[in-house]
């Protein structure tokens, strides 16, 4: 298994923080067919109820159901849920519980696995993947580019991993630290929603072709240095 697992304290702090340091971390699918594996690239941070204001796009706003509970557990777990019928996303719960706080990860860079994920996307003929050409990378970028592309390239579902522990040796579902270093992270506001939509909680290691949404939008540029933020024009 490539790196190791993460400890459930880096999960334990508000999504905000949370985020930017996931960038470049794994997340890994061990399946039947073999080892399925990306690198964060993108993600975007939702608050729980208890904020002031609260966040009217998250899926904790009004409290918890039996489709958001596993947000208001422990710290680390998937929450995944279905769009359009068919579709899912997965997030990160965040902070302790009760509170809700969580990471919705919206684009991977393959790592492992390639030609599995694109047969779950129905892209067998994307090949070959892992070149890095102009053409190599945009065959990658339409495999995990996006909230629910990832999720079905990964072949992950709700009704089999909602709820999953990803720092569990024991989970076939884990996010992994390999060490590698983001020197530099775009921060703009969330896209794909309708409410707070003005909020600067997305994340993306800039410049990096798997990135989802529009290539151009307004925001800034910050560094992570030793773990922390410094921010940069």
């Amino acid at each position: 298994m490539p790196g190791r697992l993460l400890k459930r304290a880096f999960f334990e702090a508000p999504p905000e923080r949370v985020a930017p340091l996931l960038l470049g971390k794994l997340l890994v699918h061990r399946t039947r067919g073999g080892l399925l594996a990306g690198r964060i690239v993108e993600v975007e941070a939702y608050l729980g109820p208890h904020n002031d204001p609260p966040d009217p796009a998250a899926h904790s706003y009004r409290g918890p159901t039996p489709r958001n509970s596993a947000l208001f557990g422990p710290a680390g777990h998937a929450y995944v849920y279905s769009i359009y019928g068919r579709y899912f996303c997965m997030n990160i719960s965040c902070e302790g519980e009760g509170r809700a706080g969580c990471v919705l990860l919206r684009a991977l860079e393959p790592v492992a696995g390639l030609r599995q994920m694109a047969r779950n996307r129905g892209l067998n003929g994307f090949l070959p993947f892992a070149q890095e050409t102009r053409e190599g990378w945009g065959a990658l970028r339409e495999l995990t580019s996006g909230p629910s592309r990832l999720c079905q390239a990964l072949g992950l579902t709700r009704i089999r991993h909602n709820g999953m522990d990803l720092l569990d040796a024991a989970s076939p579902l884990e996010v992994r630290d390999d060490r590698y270093s983001v020197k530099k992270v775009l921060v703009t506001r969330r896209i794909g929603i309708r409410h707070a939509v003005d909020l600067p909680l997305r994340f993306a290691v800039a410049g990096n072709s798997c990135v989802s949404g529009p290539k151009k939008i307004a925001g800034r540029y910050i560094s992570l240095e030793g773990g922390g933020f410094a921010s940069r024009n």
